[in-house]
This record gives C-alpha cells, structure tokens and sequence, in this order.
C-alpha cells in the first residue's frame, strides 16, 4: 500500500468510526401522547427529576416545564407561595394542586393561542412542599422530600445510618393531627426483622422521625 492510498483508508475508518459514535437524540412523550424531540436547551431531565403521575405540585416546588422546538419558553421555574408560576405569553399560571400531566396540558392549552399543537411536558426537579425531617442520632440529620408511599423505614434509610449511640427500640414519629402532636414508636430492629408492621406507618408532610 502506497502512502496515498494509507492516507484514504486512515480518512475513511476516522469517518467511520465517528459515525458509529452517534447517539440517537432521547425523546420525551408530550400531553399528546406521541413521542417528540426534546427543546433544544432540555435534552433529558435533571439527575433527581421526580416523575410520579399521581404527585400533587406544591409552593416552593421547582419545575422543568419543555415546549418542542420553543426554546425560549421552556424553562425550570419555582412555584410561588400563591400557587402559580409565571411563563412567557402565559403570565401566571395556577400550578400547585396539579399532577405534572395537568398542568402539562394547561400550559398546552393556553399556548395554542401563539404556538400551533404546542407540545409540553412538566416534570418536578425538586420537591420543596413536602418534606419529612430526620434528628437525633443519625449520620445525616436533616429535611427530605416525602416520596409517595414512603414509610419511616425508607425514610431511616435516606440518613446515612445511626450512630453507635442510637437506640434503635426506641425512635418515634412525631405527627401533628388537629392542631396536636402525637407520638408514633417505632422500633427498627423488630421492622428489619419483619416483625410489628404496623409501626412502619406511611409518613405525612411535617412527620420529624426521632432517633434518640
């Protein structure tokens, strides 16, 4: 092989093997139903994005909201304290006590006005109205999001572990019900033991797990 003809073959397993590292554009599903391209500064959701149908948003949530090929509309926004987050052409708009998939096709709605078959997708990149807090002596004490379903065993498990002081008979929940505050036990070595399940209650917004 002469040296052109090496120079071709190199040119030509470079192109190759460039094209054999393409990567398919991801697509995200819009209120429609069918499958559209992401806008051009939303590729894929944050790392975290939490995506349950059911979940109600909430004040002080912070939400991804996507309209195809309409990046100057897309944006992460905060939901203020009344509820509502502002978009452009939109103004204001009523966001918490809706699933992602509602306020999906309401931001859709209003945007047909400006944008023809707008296609929107919300999802929750963090979740700031509900949250359980952990104290006392566990590794990493603190506030957490309330995920659905989560009882105080998953809960436990999002702190790190308990510190050599812990005693693990004798952590409880502290809950307010109508203006008091109860005591909820919880004894974590008969839990992981699958014994008494009944105390690894599903936990409330404002539930404080207490390791003493």
């Amino acid at each position: 092989m002469n040296f052109s003809s090496g120079l071709v073959m190199a040119a030509w397993l470079a192109l190759a093997f460039g094209q054999a590292r393409e990567i398919q554009k991801p697509v995200a599903t819009g209120t429609s139903g069918q499958k559209t391209e992401p806008s051009a500064k939303s590729a894929t959701p944050p790392q975290g994005t939490f995506n349950d149908a059911e979940y109600k948003i909430g004040p002080q949530d912070v939400l991804r909201i996507d309209v195809w090929k309409e990046a100057e509309v897309s944006r992460a926004v905060p939901v203020r304290p009344d509820g509502k987050i502002s978009l452009p052409l939109l103004n204001d708009v009523q966001a918490a006590g809706l699933t992602p998939m509602k306020l999906a096709a309401v931001i859709a709605d209003g945007l047909t006005k400006y944008i023809n078959n707008p296609q929107v997708t919300v999802t929750v990149s963090e979740i700031n109205s509900r949250r359980i807090y952990v104290t006392g002596e566990v590794s990493r004490a603190g506030a957490f999001p309330l995920l659905p379903n989560m009882t105080v065993l998953q809960a436990l498990s999002s702190s790190g572990g308990f510190t050599q002081f812990a005693k693990l008979k004798n952590i409880y929940v502290l809950r307010t019900e109508d203006g008091k505050q109860v005591k909820l036990p919880f004894n974590y070595k008969d839990a992981v033991n699958g014994k008494k399940p009944e105390q690894n209650v599903l936990l409330q917004p404002g539930d404080v797990i207490v390791v003493p």
